[in-house]
């Protein structure tokens, strides 16, 4: 591409090497989470959500088990301030529940935002100013002295109104456009603002570092976030909290990195809704957690229900392919992915497994409230035996002979193929049906009368062929053998009968019979199947199809 000369690194490394989070292979455990989807959520969407939106969505982070949420900017617009006054005054927000408000370090703005949080029990008030060379230089035309001087004045005015309130209200700084700005003077910037608050155990301080514009690799921010972590003032009374967009399309790794480096907080919003590529996606951060055997403390197990209710307030759609959430993230279609599912699936039965490992699934679906049957095998024309195989087993107690999946797999892959779409399991099992068991296509046996013999059966079959019968006699050693040889006189062809299989297709006592039949003929391999209350009648009907199938080629 033309231009690229124009662009330069726009971050800054620590002073010092900070690199003790590269010892470390996961996360331990969760981080306080808090949602932002109400304030940078709501503003990046095309139709911000109305009031009656913001509550249920509201009560949807309540129900998942934020128990800290960004409810908006109050001072940004009547619709904002209305908002947080509802959610008080209507005693929407459960005591364990912390609400946090946004403020530039600007005194109007802060005193519109105390008034609109009068009344709350649990406040987090979050105070910021933009702290990055370009934002200096460009935007405010002001030197670092001045900078500092706007963050630590608005420290100073959120502990002296909170004060005159008598309230308990907690403290949150970030330094915006951290990931522009050089470590050292961020730094500075905090220390001031901690030092303003003098945060004690019982009233923690929050110290916010946004990858506001997202610069650089992850592991630049791990360094920044490590050296923030290792020098902040009264570090064992402050919360390290990140804040990650998504600019480079790695938010959920610079938060992973981040929290390695010493982070205590992440905020973020479900399914990384947010401004330009978005803010990190908390579902996938949380679920990257449970994936590793850390609780998450975010009850997740329902994601069909949260992307629904997501999408309805939102009107954004969730990626079919959204890690965790997306409807085809578990699904495969793929013939030799569907084999390895399926052989992993029935070693677990097998093996009564308590860990899960199965191939191709890095959880198990059914966690988040997906459904082996309709969610993780899919058929279409890419499908193998063991997929179409295995919905049959799961849905219909169909457990093909093996090579009979071959010859189902390529039924259903055929018409999956013509028809241009998946076939759903219903359509799998008519595939099985109209092809192996009703295919009646050249002729049918209506009838078979049998006659026991000293050392045999000897059979009368009724061949129903052009809508001419006609009656045929064989003997055999048993009743299929007799038909096999009263079929072979009819039609004056030799094949043979190379398979027999039956199970019953359930435990009841009235179940029904489900026989299996494979004929040879001129090394070729011919199925059928026949599902009957009579087991003798479901191996003729299996044998009648087998033979259909074998005179249609």
């Amino acid at each position: 591409m033309k231009n690229f000369e124009k662009y330069t690194k726009q971050y800054f490394l620590p002073p010092v090497r900070c690199m003790d989070w590269a010892e470390k292979d996961s996360v331990e455990r969760a981080p306080v989470w808090c949602s932002v989807d109400l304030r940078d959520g709501n503003q990046a969407l095309i139709e911000p959500m109305s009031l009656k939106q913001k509550v249920e969505f509201f009560k949807l982070l309540l129900r998942v088990g934020f128990k800290e949420i960004e409810v908006g900017f109050p001072a940004a617009s009547d619709t904002e301030y209305t908002f947080l006054r509802t959610l008080i005054e209507k005693g929407l927000i459960p005591d364990d529940v912390t609400v946090q408000v946004l403020t530039q370090a600007r005194e109007h703005i802060i005193r519109k935002t105390f008034a609109a949080i009068e009344g709350a029990k649990n406040v987090i008030v979050h105070v910021y100013n933009s702290t990055s060379v370009a934002q200096r230089e460009q935007v405010f035309k002001k030197d670092k002295e001045a900078i500092k001087k706007i963050a630590v004045e608005g420290a100073a005015l959120l502990r002296r109104l909170t004060e005159e309130a008598g309230a308990n209200y907690r403290f949150e700084y970030s330094p915006e456009s951290f990931s522009g700005t050089e470590p050292e003077y961020a730094l500075e910037v905090c220390n001031a603002v901690l030092d303003v608050w003098r945060p004690t155990a019982d009233r923690k301080a929050i110290i916010n570092i946004p990858t506001t514009v997202e610069n650089a690799m992850p592991h630049v921010f791990a360094q920044q976030c490590e050296y923030m972590s290792k020098n902040l003032l009264h570090r064992e009374n402050v919360l390290l909290s990140l804040h990650p967009h998504n600019d480079r399309g790695c938010g959920v790794a610079t938060a992973e990195m981040g929290l390695l480096a010493g982070a205590d907080r992440v905020e973020g919003t479900l399914f990384g809704n947010g401004e330009r590529t978005g803010n990190v996606d908390v579902v996938t951060l949380a679920m990257n957690m449970y994936s590793q055997g850390v609780d998450p403390g975010l009850d997740l197990s329902d994601m069909p229900s949260i992307c629904a209710e997501y999408s309805e307030y939102t009107q954004m759609q969730v990626s079919p392919r959204q890690p965790y959430a997306g409807s085809l993230v578990f699904a495969a279609f793929s013939g030799s992915h569907q084999d390895a599912i399926a052989k992993g699936m029935q070693w677990r039965k097998e093996h009564g497994s308590s860990h899960w490992d199965v191939p191709y699934l890095p959880i198990d679906p059914a966690d988040v409230g997906r459904e082996y049957q309709t969610d993780v095998i899919r058929i279409n024309s890419q499908s193998g035996k063991g997929g179409v195989g295995y919905i049959l087993q799961e849905n219909y107690g169909i457990e093909l002979p093996p090579k009979f999946k071959e010859a189902m797999g390529y039924a259903a892959k055929s018409v999956s193929d013509k028809a241009h779409k998946e076939l759903k399991p219903a359509e799998v099992y008519g595939v099985f049906v109209d092809r192996f068991v009703k295919n009646r296509a050249a002729f049918d046996v209506p009838e078979c009368h049998f006659r026991q013999l000293g050392d045999g059966i000897a059979a009368t079959v009724t061949v129903l062929c052009g809508g001419k019968k006609t009656e045929v006699a064989a003997e055999g050693n048993g009743r299929l053998d007799a038909v096999t040889l009263a079929l072979q006189k009819y039609f004056g062809i030799d094949f043979t009968l190379t398979t027999y299989e039956q199970h019953a297709l359930s435990e009841k006592s009235d179940s029904q019979a489900l026989s299996f039949v494979g004929i040879e003929k001129d090394g070729a391999v011919f199925w059928g199947a026949g599902i009957d209350e009579d087991i003798i009648q479901s191996s003729i009907d299996a044998l009648v199809s087998a033979l259909n199938n074998c005179l249609e080629k």
